[in-house]
């Protein structure tokens, strides 16, 4: 994966404009035969492998820098029955994240392809990181630097998965995504002592739009989805929960009270 600033690549943007409003992709085939993915920038352009890490090395021989950290604590395990003790140092950390960034690079490139099977693979395995040097990090800064982008790749994943539903024409399972998504989101802010940014998130946002639409394009009743929520949440003493979902039912049922009144001109 690389950014040049280079008069040689200009045959090969010639035509293919920035945008700064839009993410612009394509992919190519490479001099090797496979096929490649561009981003647009502004001073030029990124290219990433389909598959792998995106600018193609092997740290270590294996996939990725995750890859080998996550043998590293096996390993580890193996040789202390625990994993208590090992420790990725800052500098292990910054590396994480730069490799996180290529990945974020390229998972941002596939949605736009909509290449949702990819997108899922590579917001997964960046949410594998972000667990991995939450746990690991040996210094407090390196442990919470990620964390304020976990609901953000948390919706790109319930997106993906909607996403590969959709196209299966499999609308239910693409609402129940976003719903898993969603309560991923609300789990993250608590745990990062954050339980009231849920409401206000953009990302729990975004996701309740996309779930409206989608109920509304494949005629989902939400207001029984949100019943049998409720009657879960009940069950398992997530009172919490209950609280919200009574909400979001009064709120239903007070939207057709509403435009009845609209209607009548009152």
């Amino acid at each position: 994966m690389s950014q040049r600033r280079d008069l040689s690549l200009m045959p090969v943007i010639q035509g293919w404009d920035y945008d700064p409003g839009q993410v612009t992709v394509r992919t190519i085939a490479g001099d090797d035969g496979s096929i490649k993915v561009q981003m647009r920038l502004d001073l030029g352009l990124l290219q990433m492998e389909l598959d792998g890490r995106p600018d193609g090395l092997r740290p270590h021989r294996c996939e990725s820098l995750l890859a080998w950290h996550r043998g590293r604590v096996k390993d580890y395990q193996a040789r202390n029955g625990t994993d208590l003790g090992f420790e990725l140092s800052p500098q292990e950390c910054e590396a994480l994240r730069e490799e996180s960034l290529q990945y974020y690079y390229r998972y941002l490139s596939l949605f736009v392809l909509e290449d949702y099977a990819r997108v899922q693979r590579d917001t997964r395995r960046n949410l594998d990181l972000l667990d991995l040097c939450h746990r690991y990090g040996a210094e407090r800064s390196d442990r919470r630097a990620l964390e304020q982008y976990r609901p953000y790749v948390i919706m790109m994943n319930a997106r993906a998965w909607a996403g590969m539903a959709l196209k299966s024409d499999d609308a239910a399972a693409a609402a129940a995504a976003i719903k898993r998504g969603l309560r991923q989101i609300r789990r993250s802010l608590r745990q990062s002592g954050r339980a009231g940014a849920f409401t206000k998130s953009p990302e729990a946002k975004i996701l309740r739009g996309l779930l409206r639409e989608i109920q509304d394009a494949h005629g989902i009743d939400p207001a029984r989805s949100l019943r049998r929520q409720l009657r879960t949440a009940i069950r398992q003493e997530n009172y919490e929960l209950a609280a919200e979902l009574r909400d979001r039912l009064a709120g239903l049922d007070e939207a057709p009270a509403r435009s009845r009144a609209a209607g009548s001109g009152r």
